[in-house]
């Protein structure tokens, strides 16, 4: 169980989080596409609420990846 715990906090791990967490910013973009379409400005509106996490998550995911210490040519 102690390794499952640590992988969280892993380079793999965070890359892996990452890679979710943009995953799912494919779904918010089909739920803003149909909101324009059928005008509903209110799921227009859940659905930048929710691009907005997205952007969070995966920034705070970067930091994090910078805090490890990863020496990938994005990081310099």
């Amino acid at each position: 169980m102690s390794k499952a715990k640590g992988f969280k906090k892993s380079k793999t791990g965070t890359y892996l989080s990452i890679g979710t967490t943009a995953f799912g910013a494919l779904s918010v973009l089909k739920q803003a596409k149909k909101a324009r379409t059928e005008h509903d400005t209110l799921r227009l509106v859940d659905a930048a609420v929710s691009a907005a996490a997205i952007v969070t998550g995966v920034a705070l995911l970067l930091r994090e990846l910078k805090r490890l210490g990863d020496d990938d040519v994005l990081f310099g």
